[in-house]
């Protein structure tokens, strides 16, 4: 992954206005760089298409478009953007269908302006950012998907792509929920090296985001290891 532009490009999407404008407002007296705002989902698309923002700090309740599909369309054609989803929803079925269409982290809108800020830093760099309780949860949601047969390989399939020692200790981190500054410490080993480690792992399994990496190392048990 290429280096976060400094600072930290940021783009709000709310249907709100004076909600969207007040967590604009903040994140801009707080040194980030507010490339674009939008209302609602089918303008959320077009404008960080437009406007390539490190993080996309989303609502899932949109017009015109479900948060959840905006979240899709935009990791889908941009796989480095980082999506931190911020909703007034704590149900479990919302939290966990934002986390599979590729939000990196979510925060309920009762966090506090330095926990949103800490959050965006934290989501700017790939960690998981989640509020508290929810992470255990989605964790769990990880070894039920886990859990369930996948399609066979068939017989004109390669066979898995064969991973360095580091990029598998790595992984295995990654699987028990480690954040990559942990992870960074435990092997002493630069946070940017880990970061290296995880986009060639991505690279050589074709895995799109954090998510789908925790459920291969789950699949193959590795977060028992």
């Amino acid at each position: 992954m290429s280096e976060l532009r400094d600072p930290i490009r940021v783009m709000v999407v709310d249907d709100h206005p004076m909600w969207r404008d007040a967590v604009a407002r903040d994140l801009a007296a707080s040194g980030f760089e507010v490339v674009a705002t939008a209302g609602d989902g089918e303008q959320a698309v077009r404008r960080a298409r437009a406007t390539t923002p490190d993080v996309l700090v989303l609502d899932l309740n949109l017009p015109a478009k479900p948060g959840v599909q905006v979240c899709k369309e935009v990791v889908g054609a941009n796989p480095a953007l980082r999506v931190l989803v911020l909703s007034a929803s704590g149900e479990h079925a919302d939290v966990l269908e934002a986390v599979k269409s590729g939000a990196t982290g979510y925060l309920l809108k009762s966090a506090s302006t330095e926990e949103l800020l800490d959050a965006v830093r934290r989501t700017a760099v790939g960690d998981p950012v989640f509020t508290p309780g929810l992470a255990g949860l989605v964790l769990g949601e990880y070894r039920r998907l886990a859990s369930d047969p996948g399609p066979a390989a068939g017989p004109d399939e390669p066979d898995a792509p064969r991973l360095t020692d580091r990029e598998t200790e790595v992984l295995r981190l990654v699987a028990k929920g480690l954040s990559y500054k942990q992870i960074a410490e435990r092997l002493v080993i630069s946070h940017r090296t880990v970061q290296n480690h995880v986009q060639n792992t991505l690279g050589k399994l074709q895995l799109h985001n954090r998510v789908e990496l925790v459920r291969y190392a789950i699949e193959r048990g590795l977060d028992d290891e």
